[in-house]
């Protein structure tokens, strides 16, 4: 073994045998990787972690053991070790201390976006109560005793139902709705101006 001047030991060959940073290095960013790669099988295997316990450990951590909450920490611990070894003059330790804490704070936050996600319950399915009163067009003519169609606004979207009226209703005549007999129709009367 050699020195090559630059403090880094070489083989007889004269080739650069790898000196302890290159290993924390790379150590780190596999780190980084692995934890990538992680979030990506969460991705696909969601609650895989959780089932492994079969509910030993409900409540105990409270979602703390997640697959996405551990691998934002082994991804920020990986890279933020690796920039800090890289990019200053401190140690292994202070990079794996800062890795760590960067971890932790990958971590927590991740465990509170998916706690924020899980308790957003959205609004109710719209039902088909909520279409009475609402109004609409005839897009197909309906017949003194038989059926037609029209077109609804329900949360937003356009929908058409089969309808059934008092009277014949030519197309393109507004209407509004009286009741909702199924999920498929509603029975309607003419809007009168």
């Amino acid at each position: 073994m050699y020195a090559s001047g630059r403090g880094d030991t070489l083989s007889p060959s004269g080739e650069n045998a790898g000196s302890a940073g290159e290993v924390l290095m790379g150590l780190f960013l596999g780190l980084g990787m692995a934890g990538i790669v992680l979030l990506a099988v969460s991705l696909v295997l969601d609650g895989v972690l959780e089932g492994v316990f079969d509910g030993a450990l409900d409540g105990l951590f409270d979602g703390w053991l997640s697959l996405p909450v551990i691998a934002g920490f082994v991804s920020m611990l990986g890279f933020t070790g690796a920039i800090v070894l890289g990019s200053t003059g401190l140690g292994p330790g202070a990079a794996t201390t800062a890795g760590a804490v960067a971890g932790a704070g990958a971590g927590w936050l991740t465990w509170r976006l998916s706690r924020a996600l899980m308790r957003d319950g959205g609004g109710d399915a719209p039902h088909q109560d909520d279409l009475v009163g609402s109004a609409g067009t005839v897009v197909t003519a309906i017949p003194p005793s038989g059926y037609g169609e029209v077109l609804l606004r329900l949360a937003g979207q356009p929908v058409k139902y089969a309808a059934t009226a008092d009277g014949p209703l030519e197309r393109g005549a507004e209407v509004w709705v009286t009741a909702a007999p199924s999920a498929t129709s509603v029975r309607v009367r003419a809007v009168e101006r």
